[in-house]
């Protein structure tokens, strides 16, 4: 392999040692005979501007406490309130889901203690093992069920055993008896089952956080369906849980003020108002025919497509949809089978996906592998439209006019854009703010770097394989990012 670097670095070198004798400030040693010393020095200056800053810090984070106090105690209150009885049900649940895991986890320590083999490594962390706290998740319900979901889609920030473990929280959660599904259709319907469907299939294909998805055909029609049951008791548990959390932020928020830099509060609000909106089946047809129209305007609908719903069937917590026949987009050997260039299909998937945050007044914002599927037919399928996202006329056009001060390095005009997008509090002095786009936008450009580049060849076909890497200066890299962060 013959490799050829191409340098281009310009960093400086700075001495660890010097020869001057006193390298630090000397601070004025006071007389003996002095009685008092003199706090007026050069060297006591910066330590004394320090003090008085903290001092003024802890002075407005008091004030502002003590006026945010009311406030914090009221939402408290209010939110109690429309929790109601579901807070102390949901405690009592989540008490007897950590003692039904518990047990299950001491009945199988006992069974690998007498054992030869001895207790296994995973065993030892208790209910935190994977297995364990997974079924905890499951036995919490759809909340926690939801976080397992989060889990096992961010291989990046969660060990690849929880990762694998926390797999089996989509579309494999509790499953609801086919009785209980029985009765909310015969309620929702209003009539006999009977008369709507030829038959429902008593085996869920799917059973999610949410809901459970039955098998059905048409009467009348013979068309193959699918069902969409809201699970009972659902938005119960969803309002108790969400509510708890929200109540969380208020006080970490209260108590430190840097945690509202990452509105930890405001991303708990969305996600309950997300999350509650998933419990609304008029809304999900909704987000399905804004969508289906979506592919129609473009001229999509042979590259991909989204069930059809049936409205006579549909209510609030059911919801009828055309079957769809495919598999997920991360079974690679099943797509191998049906179509001759995988790489290509999940191109048309992100290529649609991302025209429908142009074009699509929403946009499925729960895109996963149980929800993305190759049908038999070639097109990608898009499923569960429960959450879906809004991007706002005002936000696209700040985005455009961000980009294009980039081009032409127009930091005002930046600053103004990312104002407009919310990135920044509203009373944010716009000039200085550009100021220190600048100053990052600057830094980026004198970074130090090193391009390597790596060529190889192959002796038996005699081809050749080329890449490259760029290794930028680390301590240049954590300065940008200290820059960035304030």
């Amino acid at each position: 392999m013959a490799i050829i670097y191409v340098s281009a670095l310009r960093g400086a070198r700075f001495p660890l040692f010097t020869n001057n004798p006193h390298p630090f400030p000397q601070l004025p040693i006071p007389s003996r005979r002095s009685s008092k010393l003199n706090f007026r020095s050069k060297g006591f200056t910066p330590f004394a501007r320090y003090a008085q800053s903290q001092q003024d810090l802890f002075s407005s984070r008091l004030q502002d406490g003590i006026e945010n106090f009311p406030k914090l105690v009221d939402d408290i209150v209010q939110t109690s309130i429309n929790t109601g009885p579901r807070g102390p049900l949901r405690l009592a649940q989540g008490i007897q889901a950590f003692l039904g895991v518990g047990g299950e986890w001491l009945a199988d320590a006992s069974k690998s203690t007498n054992s030869s083999a001895g207790l296994p490594t995973q065993m030892r962390l208790g209910l935190l093992s994977p297995q364990y706290l997974r079924r905890l998740f499951e036995r919490m319900g759809a909340t926690y069920i939801k976080l397992g979901q989060f889990i096992a889609s961010a291989p990046t920030l969660f060990p690849t055993e929880y990762v694998q473990e926390f797999q089996n929280c989509f579309d494999r959660a509790p499953e609801v008896p086919f009785q209980q599904i029985q009765a909310i259709l015969r309620e929702e319907l209003g009539r006999p089952i009977e008369s709507v469907y030829e038959y429902v299939d008593p085996t869920p294909v799917a059973s999610a956080s949410i809901a459970q998805v039955h098998a059905a055909r048409l009467k009348g029609s013979q068309e193959d369906v699918v069902i969409k049951v809201l699970k009972p008791g659902i938005k119960d548990i969803l309002v108790a849980d969400l509510n708890f959390v929200y109540i969380v932020a208020r006080i970490l928020e209260f108590l430190n003020p840097e945690l509202s830099r990452a509105s930890l509060v405001g991303i708990v609000k969305d996600i309950r108002e997300s999350m509650l909106e998933e419990v609304d089946f008029y809304k999900e047809a909704a987000n399905i025919e804004a969508f289906r129209s979506y592919l129609e305007a473009m001229g999509l609908t042979r590259q991909a497509t989204a069930p059809k719903v049936y409205q006579h069937c549909s209510t609030q917590r059911i919801l009828t949809m055309e079957r769809l026949y495919g598999v997920p987009l991360t079974d690679l050997d099943s797509i191998s089978s049906l179509v001759s260039s995988p790489e290509t299909s999940l191109i048309t998937a992100l290529n649609v996906w991302f025209g429908s945050l142009l074009a699509c007044e929403t946009f499925h914002a729960d895109v996963h592998a149980g929800n993305l599927w190759l049908l038999r037919d070639g097109r990608i399928g898009f499923l569960d439209f429960g959450i879906v996202g809004r991007i706002s006329p005002k936000t696209w056009t700040a985005m455009e006019v961000f980009l294009a001060s980039i081009a032409t390095e127009e930091y005002v005009s930046m600053a103004s854009a990312l104002t407009e997008m919310g990135a920044t509090n509203k009373d944010v002095d716009v000039m200085a703010f550009a100021k220190d786009l600048e100053k990052i936008f600057s830094s980026i450009q004198d970074l130090d770097t090193e391009l390597i580049v790596a060529t190889a060849r192959d002796t038996t076909t005699n081809a050749t394989a080329v890449s490259a890497n760029v290794v930028v200066d680390e301590r240049q890299m954590n300065a940008l990012f200290l820059d960035v962060v304030s």
